[in-house]
Formats: structure tokens, sequence, C-alpha cells
């Protein structure tokens, strides 16, 4: 079984930023994509990065160059650094994983709120 485990995340001014953090554990062979996906009250749930084991990146079309997604491949880490970030980024952040046989993984989520 995998796991994947958010931090960071909670509540900041419009125009701040935060930093989300995941860790994948468990019966790890290969980790292909890792990445974030948000869901806001009332809407679906939306990409808002990926990154694969070589570094290419993708991002959703509202992120606009205010987020950064990283990863470690040896610890099985993914980062998003939020700056800029607007009411509107206000939503349950998600982390994705596509793993081994398991496929796309996703853990349990954090709250990014973000004041007017």
């Amino acid at each position: 079984q995998v796991q994947l485990v958010e931090s960071g995340g909670g509540l900041v001014q419009a125009g701040g930023s935060l930093r989300v953090s995941c860790a994948a554990s468990g019966r790890i062979f290969r980790i292909y994509d890792m990445g974030w996906y948000r869901q806001a009250p009332g809407k679906q749930r939306e990409l808002v990065a990926t990154i694969n084991s070589g570094g290419s990146t993708n991002y959703g079309d509202f992120v606009k160059g205010r987020f950064t997604i990283s990863r470690d491949n040896a610890k099985n880490t993914v980062d998003l650094q939020m700056n800029t970030l607007k009411p509107e980024d206000t939503a349950v952040y998600y982390c994705y994983a596509d793993v081994n046989w398991y496929g796309a993984l996703f853990g349990q989520g954090t709250q990014v709120t973000v004041s007017s």
C-alpha cells in the first residue's frame, strides 16, 4: 500500500505565500508523475501543477507564474510553493502521484485559505 501525506497549507492574506508539501511512502517501486490538484467548494477538482520524474512541469492556466512545483525523487516528495495568493486560490489542495502498478493516488488534502 502507498500513502500520500500532505503538510503545510493554512490561512494567509491575499498577496502572501504558502508552501505545501507531500511525502509518499509504502510499497513504492517507481513514481511517474507527482503533483497537486485543488477543489474549491461547489467546484470540480482541477489541476494545479504536475512534475514528472525527469523534472518536466505542467501548470494550470490560472497559476500564471505564481506557483512553483518541485520534487525530490530520492525522498518521494513533492512541494508546491505558492506566491501572490488570491482569495480565489482558497481550496483543499490534494497531493497526487502516479505510482507503480497502483496508478493515480491522492492524499487526503490540506486546506489553503486566502483572506482578502
